[in-house]
C-alpha cells in the first residue's frame, strides 16, 4: 500500500479521551463520519467503551462508514506488582476485542499508577524488573490473539524519555508505536528513536508540537492537560516537530505500517458542521498528501 493508503485516524484527535473531566465528548457517528470526509480510511478503537464493545456491531459500524480498525489504545501499569494481574485481565480483554475486528496492533500505554498525565514517574530497578517481565507476558497475551505489541512512549507514562526507549529496546523484544508529539515532548529525537528502532517500528501516531507550551509543560510550569487545551499539539507541519524527516526515515526503511494522525484536543461543546477538529485533521492529511507526493 501507499503512504496514503495507510493514514487513520484517532477518536483523540476529535477530543475523545477516556480520561476522567477530559472534556466534550462528540458522538462516535460523527467522528467516523469526519473522519472518511477527509479521506482517512481507518481509524483506531479509541477509550474503553466509545465504540461497541460488542464485535459484531463494532463491525457493523465501522463498515458503514467504510473504514477499517487498525488498532487501539490499551493503558495498563505493568510496574507496580499489585495491579499488574488486574492489568492483565484488562489487557486480554482489548486483545480479543481487537483481534476479533482485525485489527493488526495493540497500542500498549505504560501507564502510571498516577492518574492523569502531570506527574512524572521514574521506576527504580525493581519496577523497571517488574515492567519487563510484565511486558514479556502481555506480547504473549497479545501474540495469543495474532496481534502485535506496539509499546508507546507517552508524557506522564512509566516510559516516555529517550533513555527509557534504549531500555526498553535493549532488554526487550518488543516494536514500537512512536508518537512524534510525546517523544518530543520529553525531549526525545523521532527520528533518531526510528533509526535506533529499525524493523520494530509496529505502528505511528504522528502529532506536531506548538515549542513554546512544550517547554512550559517540561519546565512544571504548565500542566499537560492545559497546555492540550491551550494548542500543545498542531496540524503537521506547523509546528516544532521534523515531522517530514520522520516519515522519509520510516519510508526509506521501508515501514509498511500506519500512520495514524493523532493530535490530542480537548472540546467543551459540540462544533459546529464543518468547524472544529475537523479542521486541523483535515490540514494534516493534506501535509501527508503532500509529502507523500515528494516521496
Amino acid at each position: 500500500m501507499t503512504l496514503l493508503d495507510r493514514i487513520a485516524g484517532a477518536p483523540i484527535t476529535w477530543g475523545v479521551d477516556g480520561s476522567p473531566g477530559w472534556g466534550y465528548l462528540m458522538d462516535p457517528e460523527r467522528v467516523l463520519a469526519e473522519m472518511r470526509q477527509i479521506g482517512l480510511s481507518a481509524t483506531e478503537l479509541g477509550p474503553d467503551g466509545y465504540l461497541p464493545r460488542d464485535t459484531h456491531e463494532l463491525q457493523a459500524m465501522l463498515e458503514g462508514f467504510g473504514l477499517g480498525l487498525v488498532g487501539g489504545f490499551v493503558p495498563a501499569v505493568l510496574y507496580r506488582t499489585e495491579l499488574v494481574s488486574e492489568s492483565l485481565q484488562y489487557i486480554d480483554r482489548a486483545a480479543a476485542t481487537l483481534a476479533s475486528t482485525g485489527a493488526p496492533v495493540m497500542v500498549l500505554g505504560p501507564d502510571s499508577h498516577h492518574s492523569g498525565y502531570d506527574i512524572a514517574v521514574e521506576l527504580t530497578d525493581a519496577e523497571w524488573d517488574t515492567f519487563l517481565e510484565s511486558l514479556g507476558r502481555t506480547m504473549e497475551i497479545a501474540s495469543g490473539y495474532g496481534l502485535r505489541t506496539a509499546l508507546h512512549p507517552h508524557w506522564g507514562m512509566a516510559v516516555v524519555r529517550q533513555d527509557h526507549v534504549e531500555r526498553v529496546l535493549e532488554q526487550s523484544s518488543v516494536e514500537l508505536c512512536i508518537d512524534t508529539g510525546h517523544l518530543a515532548l520529553a525531549g526525545a529525537d523521532p527520528v533518531a528513536i526510528a533509526r535506533a528502532a529499525t524493523g520494530r517500528v509496529a505502528h505511528v501516531h504522528l502529532k506536531d508540537l506548538d515549542e513554546g507550551l512544550a517547554e512550559r509543560v517540561r519546565s512544571g510550569d504548565l500542566a499537560f492537560r492545559q497546555a492540550v487545551i491551550d494548542g500543545l499539539f498542531l496540524p503537521l507541519g506547523d509546528g516544532s516537530v521534523d515531522v517530514g524527516g520522520f516519515v522519509t526515515e520510516l519510508e526509506t526503511q521501508g515501514y509498511g505500517g500506519w500512520y495514524v494522525i493523532e493530535q490530542d484536543v480537548v472540546l467543551d461543546s459540540e462544533p459546529e458542521p464543518g468547524e472544529g477538529p475537523i479542521v486541523a485533521a483535515e490540514r494534516s492529511y493534506a501535509y501527508l498528501e503532500a509529502l507523500a507526493s515528494g516521496l
